[in-house]
C-alpha cells in the first residue's frame, strides 16, 4: 500500500511539473527499497524478488524468466488448445523415501513452464473464459512448522498472475463445474490426480474419448527456447563444464568413481545449481561400457579411461555432457584411435547442426561414420545394423531443456529451428567379453556435446570443455607445483 501511494504522489507531481517520469525512477526505486526494508517480508515457499534479490530482478517470477514471459506462455498455450478445450496441470507429487522422509522434491516441467510455481500440492486449470485458475494447497499450522511455508490464494492472484484462485478444499465444489462446461479436457497424463480424474465430470468426458494428453501441446511450446531460457541453459552449461574440469584434474589423484561423482556435484552446487541433472555416470574401465551406469563404486586402475556423463539445473534449465579421458595422463595406442573416431564423429556432427536439419538426418550420417571407421579397426566383423548396435545402440543426440530428453513428444524427425538445444553425443561402448581384438576389449568413450540451432548455425554450448586429445593430456599432465590451476580456467 505504501508503495502505491508512493507510486500515485510521483505521478501527481510528473503531472503537475511536466517532468518525465524516467528522471524519477532511480528516487522511486530508493524510495521503495526503504519502504520494503521496513516491511516484513511474506515467505510464499519459495524465493522471490524482495526475499532473494541476489536471485530474481524485480518482475521475474522464476530467476532469468519475467512474468510477462510466463503470461504470454499462457496465451500460447489457450491458442493452440482447440475452442473451448480445457487444461488441467498438476503440480508433481512428493515421493516418500519413508514414511516420513521425503525425496527431494522436482517440480514437473510443465506445471512450472506455465505458473512458476516451484511448490508441490497445487493443480493449475487454464481456459479462455476463466484464464489462469490455480488451486492452492491449504495451509496446516502443523505442517508450517514442520516444512515451512508454502504459497496460498493470495500468493497465487499477487505473485503468479493467476486469474482466480481457490484451496484444494475448495476444488469439488469448483472444477467439476468447469470441467462440464468444456467439450475436451487436456492434462498431464504423467502427473495426473485422482483428486480432479475421479469427478464424474472427467470421467463422462474421458469415456468418450475427450480427454487428451496435454504434453504433445506444451511440448510443442518447449522445443523452442526464448532468449531467457537459452541465457539459463548458458550458465547452467558453463557451471557443468567448470565443475567437469576441476573433477578431471582431481581424477590425476583420486581416480576412485564415487570421489568423481562427489567432486562434480559439490562444484556444481558451488557454483549455484540447485541439484544435479541425473546421478551421474561415472564409469572407470569396462565399466564405462555400460551406457547408464550409476553404481559408481569402483576404483579406477592404472592405464582405464574413466567416463563421465553428468548434468546440473540451474533454475529449471538442465546441462547434459560427457567427456572421456585416462587419469593417469595418457591414452594407450588402441584408445587413442578408437577415441580419435568419436571425436572425429561429435566434430562432424556437431557441423552438420543448423536449421531445417533434423536429429534423425545427424543420427544416420553418424551411424554410416562410425560403421566405417568401426571396420577399418577391424572391430566390427560385418557390416549389419545389428552388429552395430551391439557396440553402440543409442541415437546421437536429443532434445534438451527443463528436462534431459526434453519435449519427448517431438520426434527426431523434426526439421530444427533456431531455438532448439539438442545434445550430440557419439560413442562406443565394447564389454570385455566382446568378440572384438584385445586391445578394444573393455573400452567405452562418449564426447557429449550441448548445441544450440541459431538462425545462422549452431552454437556450442559446452565448447569450452576439452575434447582433443593433446588438450586432455595435457590438462592431465598440468603441473600444480608450479602453476596455479586458476591460470588454464
Amino acid at each position: 500500500m505504501a508503495v502505491q501511494c508512493l507510486r500515485r504522489g510521483l505521478m501527481r507531481s510528473i503531472a503537475g511539473q511536466k517532468v518525465k517520469p524516467q528522471a524519477l525512477y532511480p528516487l522511486y526505486k530508493s524510495m521503495q527499497c526503504s519502504l520494503y526494508a521496513t516491511e516484513r517480508i511474506v515467505d510464499i515457499g519459495q524465493p522471490t524478488s524482495l526475499s532473494h534479490p541476489q536471485l530474481l530482478a524485480e518482475w521475474e517470477i522464476t530467476p532469468g524468466i519475467s512474468c510477462d514471459e510466463y503470461i504470454s506462455r499462457r496465451k500460447r498455450l489457450l491458442e493452440l488448445l482447440p475452442e473451448k478445450s480445457l487444461a488441467i496441470i498438476a503440480s508433481a507429487p512428493v515421493k516418500m523415501m519413508t514414511d516420513v522422509v521425503p525425496y527431494p522434491f522436482r517440480q514437473d516441467a510443465d506445471y512450472l513452464y506455465i505458473t512458476g510455481c516451484t511448490q508441490p500440492g497445487g493443480v493449475a486449470v487454464l481456459s479462455d473464459e476463466h484464464g489462469l485458475c490455480m488451486f492452492m494447497p491449504d495451509s496446516v499450522p502443523e505442517d508450517v512448522t514442520w516444512q515451512g511455508q508454502i504459497a496460498g490464494t493470495d500468493a497465487a492472484v499477487d505473485y503468479f498472475k493467476a486469474d482466480k484462485a481457490f484451496p484444494m478444499s475448495k476444488m469439488p465444489e469448483i472444477l467439476p463445474g468447469i470441467i462440464s462446461q468444456a467439450p475436451k479436457v487436456y492434462h498431464n497424463v504423467k502427473t495426473s490426480l485422482p483428486s480432479y480424474t475421479e469427478f464424474e465430470a472427467f470421467r463422462k468426458l474421458d469415456h468418450n474419448n475427450k480427454v487428451k494428453d496435454l504434453s504433445y501441446i506444451t511440448h510443442e511450446l518447449r522445443w523452442v527456447k526464448s532468449s531467457s531460457e537459452v541465457n539459463l541453459m548458458r550458465q547452467s552449461a558453463s557451471i557443468a563444464c567448470q565443475s567437469l574440469l576441476q573433477t578431471m584434474l582431481l581424477s590425476r589423484t583420486s581416480p576412485e568413481e564415487s570421489k568423481l561423482a562427489a567432486k562434480v556435484e559439490y562444484e556444481c552446487k558451488m557454483r549455484g545449481a540447485q541439484r544435479m541433472a541425473f546421478h551421474p555416470v561415472v564409469g572407470g574401465g569396462a565399466n564405462a561400457s555400460v551406457i547408464h551406469y550409476s553404481r559408481n563404486d569402483q576404483k579406477i586402475r592404472a592405464g582405464e579411461l574413466v567416463l563421465m556423463d553428468i548434468g546440473c539445473e540451474f533454475h529449471g534449465y538442465l546441462s547434459d555432457l560427457t567427456r572421456t579421458w585416462p587419469p593417469c595422463g595418457s591414452f594407450s595406442s588402441a584408445q587413442e584411435s578408437l577415441y580419435d573416431l568419436i571425436l572425429e564423429t561429435n566434430k562432424e556432427c556437431v557441423k552438420l547442426c543448423k536449421p531445417g536439419v533434423s536429429i534423425q538426418q545427424i543420427h544416420n550420417f553418424s551411424v554410416q561414420m562410425l560403421r566405417r571407421g568401426l571396420g577399418k579397426m577391424g572391430i566390427l566383423k560385418d557390416s549389419s545394423i545389428h552388429s552395430y548396435h551391439k557396440l553402440n545402440p543409442t541415437s546421437i543426440g536429443h532434445y534438451l531443456g527443463m528436462d534431459v530428453h526434453d519435449s519427448a513428444t517431438v520426434k527426431n524427425d523434426r526439421a530444427l529451428q533456431p531455438g532448439v538445444v539438442i545434445t550430440i553425443e557419439p560413442g562406443v561402448y565394447i564389454p570385455s567379453s566382446c568378440d572384438v581384438p584385445e586391445r578394444y576389449q573393455g573400452i567405452g568413450i562418449r564426447i557429449e556435446d550441448e548445441v544450440l540451432i541459431t538462425e545462422t548455425g549452431h552454437e556450442v554450448l559446452t565448447g569450452s570443455m576439452p575434447k582433443e586429445i593433446s588438450d586432455i593430456v595435457t590438462l592431465m599432465n598440468f603441473d600444480q607445483r608450479e602453476h596455479r590451476v586458476g591460470s588454464i580456467l
